[in-house]
């Protein structure tokens, strides 16, 4: 485990939502799924916030934050939206968040995408998120994450 600077766009959101104190973390084995980060952490996989972009099928991006142990039960989550959607392909997710597939922040996207919260995720002391690439991760606490996503509250998502 090693500190390192995260990409500038994230740096961004950070300052701009005054996390100047936040400390990114790059494992060299890699943090691309939530198992991996949860094994290079050291965490419990349910601490992992897994950051996953959805199309509807109007083509707006839904984001929505999982926690790492469970799967997202896309039919409840087209449900919460109001509209069907589908799994993102991993040039729609770079294109709309700037970054790759395990790699996603929960903010600090290239383009506005709807967020949803996993409410499983806000019982955790600590939630391990990605943070630019599929090698780094940071860490908030479920308060923080939630005032600068502006969720106030989590759903539940799970499968």
């Amino acid at each position: 485990m090693q500190k390192v600077a995260p990409p500038q766009c994230l740096q961004n959101a950070f300052d701009e939502h005054g996390l100047g104190d936040i400390d990114v973390f790059s494992f060299p084995d890699g943090t691309h799924s939530a198992a991996d980060a949860a094994a290079a952490i050291g965490c419990d996989i349910s601490e992992i916030g897994k950051s996953l972009v959805f199309i509807t099928e109007p083509g707006r991006p839904v984001l929505i934050i999982m926690n790492g142990a469970d799967q997202v039960d896309e039919h409840r989550a087209a449900g919460l939206i109001g509209l069907p959607m589908r799994k993102a392909t991993a040039q729609e997710v770079r294109e709309l968040t700037g970054y790759a597939i395990g790699g996603v922040p929960p903010f600090g996207h290239a383009k506005p995408v709807e967020t949803l919260l996993d409410q499983k995720l806000l019982t955790k002391k600590t939630i391990w998120l990605a943070a630019g690439t599929p090698k780094t991760v940071f860490a908030l606490a479920p308060d923080e994450l939630r005032r600068v996503t502006g969720i106030e509250t989590g759903v539940d998502i799970a499968a």
